[in-house]
């Protein structure tokens, strides 16, 4: 018998000898088995905290492109008719001034019983209203070159929740007289930008807003109050409101002396408040390919005279026309989603969209446009179909005018 196999064994020998002969190979099949561990992988580090103030995630990165007098609403990057505060579209005349809301006051004066001064909290202290609208600027059109997408076409409009007081509900406080015809909105910007508007308007669906999409309406969308007139070209929306005058007839101010209308011939120029109906089609667009099979064209229309009532899609160049669905809620001067299934074969073709609202009026081609309003066409209130144009290998551009 051989007497090492009867030898006793320490507690201390025995655990220093599985210790070392097992710590190094356990090691080295962890790291054969177990997959490397991906440190950006959410699940295995703890994220930030709550925050005061929420951010987009780091991988979007949805921007106005700005000139020096305006910044265009990325629209093919938007999932609903809302635009984010951030995006909205903005339009200056002499910049963005910094108005302290506790010093603000707005004057309305003129055909009135009593004039009056109110500040922020008095406006604030009437009933409040809230509704969903599109702001237009009236030069909200672009054309010229094939790569263009749809923020370079139609990027200034944007739509807002806006919270605010009816303008019909201040006038009664002041007494405006129901004999006069007109108002002045003037704001407090370094231009002053002045505009003349029927009174009709201000007795029917007129606000002065203070909120947007939940939150203090933002500098560049007239913080601490701005005019809202619904389906109304962009300009006559007054941001940064301070005085309103009431009068009998209109002031013809610079801007709607020199600018803002659109040409009947060379002799005749016309005012136009309201937004015509028009729509565009915001996937598939430049800078998008597709591929063959099944694609969901989807868009924006609205109009300044109501609601919308029918978008139509073209899939053959305007040879024949397909009728869109509505996304809802339908609101009255409002935009409105609408979206198209198709199966695309591979073939070139052009894709268009056009508008119909509820007053019948249908979304003209450029022809039609030229024809109606002469050999000028101007650059304000400018609607016409825009056609996407597909290649072959499935780019997208854009067909210019």
């Amino acid at each position: 018998m051989d007497k090492r196999k009867h030898r006793k064994i320490s507690r201390r020998s025995l655990l220093g000898g599985i210790l070392g002969a097992t710590v190094l190979p356990v090691s080295k099949v962890l790291a054969k088995r177990l997959p490397m561990l991906d440190p950006g992988d959410p699940t295995k580090t703890p994220g930030r905290g709550p925050s005061k103030l929420g951010q987009r995630s780091k991988f979007e990165h949805p921007i106005k492109s700005p000139s020096d007098i305006s910044s265009r609403t990325p629209l093919q990057d938007l999932y609903s008719t809302i635009t984010p505060s951030d995006l909205h579209y903005e339009r200056h005349h002499a910049g963005i001034p910094d108005i302290d809301p506790e010093k603000y006051e707005l004057l309305i004066h003129g055909m009135v019983a009593r004039p009056m001064k109110f500040t922020l909290a008095d406006l604030k202290s009437f009933p409040a209203v809230t509704r969903t609208c599109f702001i237009e600027c009236a030069g909200n059109f672009r054309t010229g070159k094939e790569e263009m997408t749809p923020q370079d076409i139609l990027g200034l409009t944007s739509q807002s929740e806006w919270t605010g007081v009816l303008l019909s509900t201040v006038f009664r406080e002041v007494g405006a007289s129901h004999e006069a015809k007109w108002f002045l909105a003037e704001g407090s910007d370094a231009a002053v930008m002045t505009r003349t508007i029927p009174m009709w308007k201000a007795w029917d669906d007129a606000m002065i807003v203070y909120a947007q999409n939940g939150e203090a309406i933002r500098p560049e969308q007239g913080y601490p109050a701005r005019l809202l007139l619904p389906g109304f070209e962009g300009n006559m929306n007054i941001k940064w409101l301070r005085r309103i005058e009431i009068g009998d007839e209109p002031w013809m101010t610079r801007e709607e002396t020199s600018k803002y209308t659109y040409p009947v011939n060379d002799k005749i120029r016309m005012f136009s408040f309201e937004m015509d109906a028009r729509s565009i089609i915001t996937y598939p667009c430049y800078p998008n390919k597709i591929k063959t099979g099944w694609i969901e064209i989807r868009g924006l229309a609205w109009s300044g005279r109501g609601k919308i009532t029918k978008v139509e899609v073209s899939t053959d160049a305007g040879q024949t026309w397909n009728e869109a669905s509505l996304q809802g809620p339908i609101l009255s001067k409002a935009h409105t989603y609408f979206r198209y299934l198709w199966g695309w074969n591979g073939t070139p073709t052009e894709i268009l969209s056009r508008a119909t609202d509820e007053t019948g009026y249908m979304q003209p081609t450029l022809q039609q446009l030229t024809t109606a309003r002469g050999t000028k066409t101007g650059g304000y209130h400018m609607n016409p179909i825009t056609s996407w144009q597909i290649k072959p290998d499935g780019t997208l551009l854009f067909k210019p005018e």
